[in-house]
C-alpha cells in the first residue's frame, strides 16, 4: 500500500525520499524491520493473550528429558508469523503483483489448516487435531491452484531467445559478440526450470513425456500439476516435522528464506540472471520484500521460541512455513534446489519413513518390530543420545548454513 502511496507522493509532489520505495532493496530493507519490530513487540502480547486463553500445548511422554516442563506453554504462536509476514508485504509489496498474490494466498490458506489443526487440540481436547485425510487435501489444493495459476496466468512468463519473435510482444534485439548471430530476447509462457549441477541450466517439463510419445499442453500441464503437488506436500509435512524442538524449524526456515531472497533478487534482475547465465523471470523480484518479511518474522518469532520456548508455533506456523517455501521455490523455478537447500527438512522425513518402514519390515518377517533410531523424526534421536536441545538445534543451523551455502553455489558450478 505505501509503495502506491509514496509513487503518487513523488509523481505529484515531488516530495524528497518517496522515489525510494521504487526500489526493492529499500522495500525489502523496511520489510525486515517492520517483521522484526511486529513480531518481537506484539508478540509478546499474544503470548499473554494465549496464556489467558490457556492455550497451551498437550505434551506426549515421549521419555524425553524435560518434556513435561514443556507441558501448558502456549502454542499457535504460528499466528504471530503469519502476522510478521503479511502487515510488511502488504504495506511494502507491489499487491497488483501475481507472484505477491499467490504468496499471500498461500500463507493464508497453509494458515487456516495449521489453524484448524491446533483448534482441535487445544479446544476440542484431540489430541490427533486435524485428520492427516483432511491436512493432504488442503496442500493438494493449494498445489493445484499454485499450478494452475502458473501454467496459464499470462503474466507469469519467462524470458528466451526465439529466432522468430511474436509480433504481438515487446522484444529485444539480441546480438553475440562473437558470431554476430542475430536473436530476441521475448516474455514467453514457459514450462522450464532451473536444474543443479547441468550446464544449460535448464529442464522442460515438457519433455519428458515426450520421450514416451506423449506430447501436448494437458498432458504437460498433469505432470506439472503433480510436481507441484508433491512438492507442496513434502515440504510443508518436512516443515511440520522438524517443528520437534525449541527453535529448530525457525532457525532452519530463517537461512532457508535468505537463500530464496538471494535466488529470487538474482532471478528478477535481467543484469544478474544474464550474468550467471540463469532464467530471467519478469516481476518475480517483488518476491524478495515477501522473502524479507518471512525471515523477519522467523527470527522474531526465534525470540520467543528459543529454549527454552515461551511459544510453540503449532501447526499455524509450521505448516504455513513449509507451504511457503514450496510455493516460493516453484514460483521463481528453483524448486529443483529443494532437496540441498530443504536439507535439514529431508532428512527429518526421511527418517520418520526409514523408521516407520523398517519397524513394519522387522515385525512381519520377526515377529517383533526393531528401530534403526533410537526415536524419530532425526531431531528426536539426539535427544534420547543424550544432547541438550540447544545443542542440537546449534548443529542443525549450522548444517543448514551450509546447505545454503551449497544451493547459491549451484548457480555457478555446472
Amino acid at each position: 500500500m505505501l509503495y502506491y502511496l509514496f509513487s503518487w507522493l513523488q509523481e505529484h509532489f515531488h516530495i524528497p525520499g518517496a522515489g525510494l520505495f521504487q526500489y526493492i532493496s529499500f522495500r525489502t530493507a523496511m520489510a525486515v524491520i517492520l517483521s522484526l519490530v511486529f513480531t518481537t513487540v506484539y508478540g509478546s502480547r499474544l503470548i499473554r493473550i494465549l496464556h489467558k486463553k490457556q492455550v497451551g500445548e498437550t505434551i506426549r511422554d515421549l521419555g524425553l528429558a524435560g518434556e513435561q516442563a514443556k507441558k501448558g506453554t502456549p502454542t499457535m504462536g504460528g499466528l504471530i508469523i503469519i502476522a510478521g509476514i503479511l502487515i510488511p508485504t502488504l504495506l511494502f509489496a507491489k499487491l497488483d503483483n501475481i507472484y505477491i498474490i499467490i504468496m499471500v494466498v498461500t500463507t493464508l490458506w497453509m494458515g487456516a489448516i495449521g489453524f484448524l489443526d491446533d483448534y482441535i487440540k487445544v479446544f476440542r481436547k484431540n489430541k490427533e487435531g486435524l485428520a492427516g485425510r483432511f491436512k493432504v487435501i488442503g496442500q493438494v489444493g493449494l498445489g493445484v491452484i499454485i499450478a494452475i495459476t502458473m501454467f496459464f496466468h499470462p503474466d507469469i512468463v519467462v524470458r528466451e531467445q526465439v529466432v522468430n519473435p511474436t509480433s504481438s510482444k515487446p522484444v529485444e534485439l539480441v546480438i553475440n559478440p562473437q558470431t554476430g548471430e542475430k536473436t530476441y530476447a521475448e516474455n514467453v509462457k514457459s514450462t522450464k526450470t532451473n536444474i543443479p549441477f547441468y550446464k544449460n541450466n535448464e529442464f522442460n517439463y515438457a519433455k519428458v513425456l515426450s520421450v514416451f510419445g506423449l506430447e501436448g499442453t494437458w498432458t504437460t500441464f498433469l505432470l506439472f500439476l503433480v510436481v507441484v503437488v508433491l512438492i507442496v506436500t513434502a515440504v510443508s509435512n518436512g516443515s511440520n516435522l522438524t517443528d520437534g524442538i525449541d527453535g529448530l524449524a525457525t532457525g532452519t526456515s530463517a537461512i532457508i528464506g535468505v537463500t530464496l531472497a538471494i535466488l529470487a533478487y538474482v532471478s528478477g534482475n535481467i543484469i544478474f540472471s544474464d550474468y550467471l547465465n540463469i532464467m530471467y523471470i519478469p516481476n518475480s523480484g517483488e518476491l524478495v520484500i515477501f522473502a524479507g518479511a518471512f525471515v523477519g518474522a522467523c527470527i522474531g518469532f526465534l525470540w520467543y521460541n528459543a529454549y527454552p520456548a515461551q511459544v510453540f508455533m503449532g501447526d499455524t506456523g509450521s505448516l504455513t512455513i513449509g507451504g511457503i517455501i514450496a510455493a516460493f521455490a516453484i514460483l521463481i523455478r528453483k524448486e529443483l534446489l529443494i532437496p540441498v537447500l530443504c536439507g535439514i527438512f529431508l532428512i527429518e522425513s526421511l527418517s520418520v519413513i526409514v523408521q516407520v518402514s523398517y519397524f513394519k519390515y522387522t515385525k512381519k518377517k520377526y515377529g517383533e518390530g526393531r528401530r534403526i533410531f533410537l526415536m524419530s523424526p532425526l531431531h528426536h534421536h539426539y535427544q534420547k543420545k543424550g544432547y541438550h536441545e540447544s545443542k542440537i538445534v546449534t548443529r542443525f543451523v549450522i548444517v543448514g548454513i551450509i546447505l545454503a551455502v551449497l544451493t547459491i553455489v549451484t548457480l555457478k558450478v555446472r
